[in-house]
């Protein structure tokens, strides 16, 4: 029980940390979500970037899931 806490405490922090860390624009639309430019591709580290999120974000969904089935 408490692994799988830990786990999502810690899948949690980086979670919000490389969503902080992506840029999207720099502007007032952009908090409002729209950036005004046209984006297609990522490369490099906003690359990197994108795909730890979402490695990060399917182990708090799965670590949350697999609490909620244990307990």
């Amino acid at each position: 029980m408490q692994t799988l806490k830990i786990i999502q405490l810690i899948s949690s922090i980086l979670l919000i940390a490389l969503v902080l860390l992506q840029q999207r624009g720099s502007g007032v639309s952009s908090i409002l979500g729209g950036s005004g430019e046209f984006y297609a591709t990522r490369r490099g580290f906003e690359k990197i970037l994108f795909i730890a999120t979402f490695v990060i974000l399917i182990t708090l969904i799965g670590s949350v899931i697999a609490y909620f089935l244990l307990y």
